[in-house]
């Protein structure tokens, strides 16, 4: 028997257990900023942070990062929570919030005071910024830098009660103005802001800013390693500096790993956010967006999201991962779940000349020609309909589908062979008259000649239904492509109302999902997840 071959371990796995004798006191969070919807990059960050956890047996920890009230609302906090959900990542109750910590954070900022490590500033934003030096140029100290502890004191306790206003004072970090690294040059950690907060309302005027109150929290909560994206490099000294000048003794550490970067794929919240405002897209949910709201709607599966994730490894450098190593995943994954029905999305009308009238056969076809998924009853009658790409009246040599006195077979039923073309007063085909071979029934064991193609239909009486396409939002120079979604009518064959599932293949066209907002049983709407090429 083989030796199990050893597992390859990522470089975060290796500081996690180089840090811990005891790997199962391992730690990890995800703390969003509720200030919008999650996507796929976070999605990554989520299954990265919960798998570690999971795997050495540790905890687990969603925490909101909530210190800007001005763009928080609990509509995002509880889009977070079920997408977080949805995702599979199992927070138990360890739900937490910075707006938890405030009064916490209030008292870390006091001991900062104390210990002559932070000082009331009154520069404006402007002129801080200008005091602040280059990469190449050294920053210049605040006039109000040398403060005493007794008047930091009694100035950030008056910041606290509401005497001043936005803007007019701020709370700073004292570190050194000519570090290289221009996030230790002396940053804000407490600003002015008469905001009402989405949970403490109006107890706070004072909010402490993101650099100071992150490392404080995980501080806070035990994490043992604060995962980030490679974007906070430079702010891991700063993250250290703030623990170990509070006097925490068991300090987190940072972690760094690079963001989830996919081609032709808008990630930025920002500007995910101005096409939602701007009406170029339908909302947060709509399924052109990368938004875990937007990949559900257009039918990607958790399954699918975390399989996507964890095949795409774990790096210090950028990378630019294809789109298309997503598709792969969902095709890959949805060809074993869901069945295949027959759609047809510009029909020719077939009349069957030798067939009786009136008469209606059921025929049983395959679910899925994959794995065992059953079978279903097909209505077979004289009228039905299939794919105009699937004629040509006259062919080249190597067309395999129906033409004028040639033979296919239509997908789980008989042979037919073309007879007459008839055409409207502009020259396009219409209707096909066919006979069919009675005695060619599929899984007949007929063998007496061949035909070159099998075609799929649908009977006369199909279900009218809506199918949309989706592209790139953008085009090849960034702009907002106007072509991103194609919406066409379709025919399907009537047993897909028979399936109590969601999600089909629709033979020849892709994978398709019932629409979560526009679907009714009387409009039928289905979004294509993924088309059926693959370059995998």
């Amino acid at each position: 028997m083989e030796e199990p071959k050893e597992q390859f371990k990522n470089f975060i796995q290796e500081f996690i257990e180089e840090d811990l004798q005891d790997t199962s006191k391992l730690a990890t969070r995800f703390p969003p900023e509720p200030n919008g919807h999650l996507h796929i990059g976070h999605a990554k960050s989520i299954n990265l942070n919960y798998s570690l956890a999971k795997q050495y047996g540790g905890t687990f920890n969603l925490r909101f990062d909530d210190t800007n009230p001005a763009k928080e609302s609990m509509e995002y906090v509880e889009s977070i929570i079920e997408d977080v959900k949805w995702l599979g990542a199992d927070y138990d109750d360890r739900l937490f919030f910075a707006s938890d910590y405030f009064d916490k954070l209030f008292e870390y900022a006091i001991v900062l005071i104390k210990k002559e490590l932070a000082f009331v500033c009154d520069l404006s934003p402007e002129e801080m910024q200008n005091y602040r030096g280059t990469f190449t140029e050294s920053g210049v100290e605040s006039p109000y830098r040398n403060r005493s502890i007794e008047e930091n004191l009694k100035l950030f306790l008056e910041m606290k009660d509401g005497k001043y206003k936005d803007g007019e004072k701020t709370l700073r970090a004292k570190i050194d103005m000519t570090s290289p690294n221009i996030s230790m040059r002396d940053p804000v950690i407490y600003r002015i802001s008469h905001t009402n907060h989405y949970r403490t309302e109006n107890k706070w005027c004072i909010y402490p800013m993101y650099d100071y109150a992150h490392p404080l929290e995980d501080a806070i909560e035990g994490i043992t390693h604060s995962l980030c994206s490679i974007e906070f490099e430079n702010n891991r000294p700063l993250y250290n500096w703030f623990v170990e000048n509070v006097g925490f003794e068991n300090k987190p550490r940072q972690i760094e790993f690079a963001k989830m970067q996919i081609s032709n794929t808008i990630m930025g919240k920002r500007y995910l956010k101005k096409m939602v405002d701007d009406g170029l897209v339908s909302g947060w949910d709509d399924p052109r967006l990368p938004t875990i709201k937007g990949l559900r709607r257009r039918g990607y599966t958790a399954e699918i999201i975390k399989e996507f994730c964890n095949n795409t490894g774990i790096s210090k450098s950028d990378s630019v991962i294809d789109i298309s190593l997503l598709f792969h995943f969902a095709r890959n994954t949805l060809k074993k779940q869901v069945p295949s029905i027959m759609a047809v999305i510009d029909p020719i009308k077939v009349v069957i000349t030798n067939y009786p009238e009136n008469e209606i056969q059921s025929l049983r076809i395959e679910n899925n020609s994959e794995v065992d998924m059953g079978i279903r009853t097909v209505s077979f009658g004289k009228e039905l309909y299939i794919e105009s790409q699937d004629f040509m009246e006259n062919p080249p040599k190597k067309f395999r589908r129906l033409s004028l006195g040639t033979e296919v077979r239509l997908k789980g039923a008989y042979f037919i062979k073309c007879n007459e073309v008839i055409k409207d007063e502009n020259g396009k085909v219409i209707q096909l008259n066919c006979t069919y071979d009675a005695l060619t029934l599929s899984g007949s064991g007929f063998n007496a000649r061949k035909v070159k193609g099998t075609i799929h239909w649908v009977a006369a009486g199909a279900i009218e239904s809506t199918l949309n396409f989706y592209e790139n939002l953008t085009d090849e120079n960034g702009n907002f492509n106007k072509e991103s979604i194609r919406t066409v009518k379709a025919l399907v064959e009537t047993s897909i109302e028979n399936f109590e599932c969601n999600r089909f293949q629709f033979i020849r066209h892709g994978y398709f999902v019932k629409d979560n907002v526009n679907y009714t049983k009387d409009n039928p709407v289905y979004n294509c997840i993924v088309n059926l090429k693959s370059s995998y």
